[in-house]
């Protein structure tokens, strides 16, 4: 008699928090409960947003357990300080990763445990709970680690560059199967992290191709804001510091001519307030801000716009995939692809004419784009008619079963008996 695999994931964001990395996770559980038959429980933090706010273990009672669509959740405490400064997001990190060793005793029995990158050290914890159980041991790479807080961390130490070197390669050396998100990142990790090519899966990220479907601009939210007779170039997702998307700014003033054109901001993160602060100082009325998107929006809001912008700082390529270039695939809207040439946004953009490559922070090949999608508009529904059909190689049935493939691979090909 065959039984479902126990499956185990460490990583601070998870439901109810409305980051990409949590979100998918989240859909990544409960498929392999729901649609797959397996047993899975997360061992997630406490939601730094403050819309997602769920009420939180308490230090003397680090573990809490929860159960959400057939997902087992043991919630660790840690702290929710603001992750806008380095010692806040450490603080986080650190209480969690403590919580997280408590979680790491509590699994019970379990097939194969998985680690993600937030924070970057909770491989550590989640190795000790697959030694612990005799359980082989994934690691879901989603960021590079010290590479990405090298580029964007408001602080640096060698110290903690050194400890977070160490601590990847220990990930990456101890574990049974690597997950990459790309071909980019693959070669990242060998050539950083000394991994083994022969144990690194390329999965990429997803949209779920069924929630997320091309429709009309004229729309609920188009209407409500103003924008169905707009040419809307939209940036959606989160306003951080990888992103460059300050350089928008600039972008707007030189697009002040195209009086249809307007710049759509939507989304949340470290940049926003600055971002708000300094269109409003330098007076840039087609430069519009949203928050957030509930996933009933997604639809109309992602169907306003005529083209997305898709970004990411210089020498970020590989150790960063942008999630939100799968959602826009979906939603069947041609992309502008501000990013290095070996990026997987550049190769998807390439390979099925859906996207506009220009180098990544550059205003004037972001502003050429547009004005060339502009004035082309049968060019960029084309696109974006490409992009649909792109998309639905990236869906999320087919990304979660090709997970389901590795774990199985890992327990000797099949299901294990009870």
């Amino acid at each position: 008699m065959t039984r479902p695999l126990r499956l185990a994931f460490f990583n601070r964001s998870y439901y109810p928090d409305f980051g990409a990395t949590g979100q998918l996770l989240t859909e990544l559980c409960e498929d392999l409960v729901g649609r797959h038959g397996h047993e899975v429980t997360v061992v997630a933090g406490v939601p730094l947003s403050s819309a997602a706010k769920t009420s939180s273990p308490r230090w003397f009672q680090p573990v809490r357990e929860e159960w959400h669509n057939g997902v087992r959740i043991l919630r660790a405490y840690g702290t929710t300080l603001d992750k806008r400064r380095f010692t806040g997001r450490a603080t986080n990190y650190m209480s969690y990763f403590a919580s997280a060793l408590v979680g790491a005793t509590r699994l019970g029995r379990v097939d194969v445990v998985i680690a993600l990158t937030d924070p970057p050290i909770i491989g550590l914890p989640a190795k000790a709970a697959a030694t612990l159980h005799g359980a082989r041991f994934v690691f879901l790479c989603q960021d590079i680690f010290p590479e990405v807080a090298r580029l964007l961390e408001d602080f640096q130490s060698d110290r903690v560059e050194a400890l977070l070197t160490r601590v990847g390669k220990f990930t990456v050396g101890h574990a049974d199967a690597i997950i990459a998100l790309g071909d980019t990142m693959k070669r990242r990790l060998v050539e950083t992290k000394d991994a083994d090519p022969s144990r690194i899966r390329v999965i990429h990220n997803w949209a779920d191709c069924d929630a997320i479907v091309p429709a009309s601009k004229d729309n609920p939210f188009a209407r409500a804001h103003g924008l169905a007779d707009r040419f809307v170039v939209m940036h959606s997702g989160n306003v951080g510091l990888s992103q460059g998307v300050d350089r928008l700014l600039d972008v707007a003033e030189r697009l002040r001519d195209l009086e249809d054109v307007v710049i759509a901001i939507v989304g949340d993160g470290a940049q926003k307030v600055a971002l708000v602060n300094a269109a409003e100082s330098r007076q840039l009325s087609n430069i519009r801000f949203f928050p957030y998107q509930p996933k009933s929006s997604l639809i109309d809001s992602f169907a306003t716009a005529d083209v997305f912008l898709v970004s990411l700082k210089r020498g970020l390529s590989g150790f960063i995939v942008p999630s939100k270039l799968y959602g826009i695939l979906a939603a069947g809207r041609p992309y502008i692809a501000a990013v290095e040439d070996d990026s997987e946004a550049a190769d998807i953009a390439r390979e099925y004419d859906c996207g506009i490559v220009v180098p990544p922070g550059s205003v004037e090949g972001i502003e050429s784009a547009v004005r060339e999608l502009h004035s082309d508009r049968i060019r960029a529904r084309a696109m974006g008619d490409r992009a649909r059909k792109a998309g639905l190689l990236f869906d999320r049935r087919r990304a979660v079963s090709s997970y389901e493939h590795v774990f199985l691979e890992l327990t000797n090909g099949h299901r294990r008996t009870a």
